[in-house]
C-alpha cells in the first residue's frame, strides 16, 4: 500500500449529499477517495480497481452493507472495511465485526471520529498486506501456536517474529501476565530452524533459590547433600534447540551471573564440575516486570539485561487489541469445544457486548478461562454476573501516592494516553472514563500534543 496519508478509499452510501460529504472530508485529508451509491456500483468498481479500504453505510437500497462486506471478504480479503450504523443498532455493529469488518462507527459521528478511524484501519490493512503469507498461515493452520489476532500491535509483534525466528538472536519478550508470551516464544521457535530439537522451558520464579543453580546448570553426583545422581541442568538439555526462560526478572542474582557467562561463551560447568561443555542454545526470555527499573534498584544486572534484550518484543494487553476480542472469543469457543467434545455454545448479543466492553486485567488468559468455563457449563447468566461483579473502578480514597513521590506531569500524560488507547481515540468516551469534562480533557490532550 501506498503513504498513508494517500491510501485510496471507496466510499459507498446511498444519500448524495451525505456521501458528497464525506468524500470532501476525506480528500481533504489527502486521501483518494472513489465513491459509489450502491452495493452494485461498488462491485462493479471492485471488478475493475481495489481501493486500500471501504466505507460503506449499512442501508443501501434492497442491498446493505453486509452484502457488500460479505462480497469483500470473499474476493478481496486484505481490503480494510469500515461499516456506519444508525445510533443505538449495536446488533448490526456486532454483526459487522463477526463478519469481518475492521471496525464501525455509530451514527451521527464527528470529522475527526472518522478521520481517526480511517488512519487505524488503514495502518492495520498495510501491516496485514505487508504480512499476507504469515497471517494467512495463522488463519489457516495457526501457525504460531496459537497466536491470534489482526489488531495493529498483533500485526508487529507477527512482523518482529517472522524477521527473528530463523535466527539464532536472544530474544526478551515483555507484557503483561496473560498476555500469551511463551505463545510467542513457542512461536518462535516452531518457525525456526531449530524446531525438530528440544523446546525447554523454566519458570524461574517457580523454583527456590538454593536449587536455582542446579535446575539450570545441572550437578554432578555428590556435589552437594541429596545429589545421588548426575542432574542435567535446563540448558544442557536444550542444547541444539531453544531454551525459554519465563519470568526471568526473578532469577537470583547469583544465577543471572553464570547466566551471563553463557550467553557470552556459550559454555557451562554444573555443580560440582571442573571442566566447562560448550553448548549451542537459543535463548529466549520472558518477563512481566520492567528490567530497566529492576537494574535501577540493583535487583538486576544491566549487562545481563542488555545481553538479553537484542532483539524485543513486547506483548500487547487485550485492552490495547479490543478488535481482536470477537476473534479470541470465537477462537476459545471452537477450541474448548473441541477438546471436550461439544458442540460449541451460542453467545447472546448482550454477552459478547458485555465481553467487548470487559476491561480483561487478566488479558488474555482471563478470557480463555471465562470462555473454557462457559464451553463446560453453558450458564451464560453466571458468566455475566461474575464480569459484573469483577467490573471494578479505583477508589481514590484508597489510593496511596509511593514513598518516592512521582513525576506528575509524565503521569498525567500516561492516564491520558491510555485512556485514549482504551476508547480507541474516542475522546468523549476517554474523558468519561477519566471523570473530566470534555473541555477540560481536550485541554490536557493539547498541554501534551496527544491530539
Amino acid at each position: 500500500m501506498t503513504e498513508q496519508n494517500q491510501i485510496t478509499i471507496l466510499v459507498v452510501e446511498d444519500e448524495p449529499e451525505q456521501r458528497k460529504l464525506i468524500v470532501q472530508m476525506l480528500e481533504a485529508n489527502h486521501h483518494r477517495v472513489a465513491s459509489a451509491e450502491s452495493v452494485e456500483e461498488a462491485i462493479v468498481y471492485l471488478k475493475s480497481q481495489t481501493p486500500d479500504l471501504i466505507f460503506s453505510d449499512w442501508k443501501l437500497g434492497q442491498l446493505t452493507g453486509m452484502d457488500l462486506l460479505r462480497y469483500v471478504r470473499q474476493h478481496h480479503p486484505d481490503i480494510g472495511f469500515i461499516i456506519a450504523t444508525a445510533y443505538g443498532t449495536i446488533t448490526h455493529a456486532v454483526d459487522a465485526m463477526q463478519a469481518g469488518a475492521d471496525d464501525y462507527l455509530a451514527k451521527p459521528y464527528q470529522r475527526q471520529t472518522l478521520l481517526l478511524a480511517i488512519d487505524k484501519v488503514a495502518k492495520s490493512t498495510q501491516l496485514k498486506q505487508q504480512n499476507r503469507q504469515l497471517t494467512s498461515a495463522l488463519s489457516e493452520q495457526q501457525q504460531l501456536v496459537g497466536l491470534v489476532g489482526k489488531a495493529p500491535c498483533m500485526q508487529k509483534v507477527y512482523t518482529r517474529v517472522q524477521k527473528i525466528s530463523a535466527t539464532d538472536a536472544t530474544v526478551l519478550i515483555g507484557g503483561e501476565s496473560g498476555t500469551g508470551k511463551e505463545l510467542a516464544a513457542r512461536a518462535l521457535y516452531q518457525l525456526s530452524d531449530r524446531h525438530n530439537k528440544p523446546f525447554i522451558t523454566i519458570n524461574c520464579g517457580a523454583i527456590p533459590e538454593s536449587l536455582a543453580e542446579a535446575e539450570l546448570f545441572g550437578a554432578e553426583k555428590g556435589a552437594y547433600t541429596g545429589a545421588n545422581t548426575l542432574k542435567i541442568g535446563k540448558i544442557e538439555a536444550a542444547d541444539g534447540g531453544t531454551l525459554f526462560l519465563d519470568e526471568i526478572g526473578e532469577l537470583p542474582l547469583l544465577q543471572q551471573t553464570k547466566l551471563l557467562r553463557f550467553l557470552q561463551e556459550g559454555v557451562i560447568s554444573r555443580v560440582g564440575q571442573n571442566s566447562e561443555m560448550q553448548l549451542d542454545v537459543r535463548v529466549i526470555a520472558a518477563t512481566h516486570r520492567d528490567l530497566q527499573a529492576e537494574v535501577a534498584a540493583g535487583r538486576f544486572r544491566e549487562d545481563l539485561y542488555y545481553r538479553l534484550n537484542v532483539v524485543p518484543i513486547q506483548m500487547p494487553s487485550l485492552r490495547e487489541r479490543r478488535e481482536d476480542i470477537g476473534r479470541l472469543v470465537e477462537h476459545f469457543l471452537n477450541l474448548h469445544a473441541k477438546q471436550y467434545a461439544v458442540e460449541p455454545p451460542k453467545l447472546s448479543t448482550q454477552a459478547l457486548k458485555v465481553l467487548l466492553d470487559h476491561p480483561w486485567p487478566g488479558n488474555v488468559r482471563e478470557l480463555a478461562n471465562r470462555i473454557e468455563r462457559f464451553v463446560l457449563l453453558a450458564d451464560e447468566e453466571e458468566m455475566l454476573n461474575e464480569l459484573a461483579l469483577s467490573t471494578t473502578t479505583l477508589s481514590t480514597s484508597e489510593f496511596q501516592l509511593p514513598e518516592s513521590g512521582i513525576e506528575w506531569e509524565n503521569f498525567e500524560k500516561l492516564c491520558l494516553q491510555q485512556a485514549m488507547d482504551r476508547h480507541q481515540g474516542n475522546r468523549t468516551k476517554a474523558a468519561k472514563f477519566l471523570g473530566l469534562s470534555y473541555k477540560a480533557f481536550l485541554y490536557r490532550l493539547e498541554k501534551y500534543q496527544l491530539v
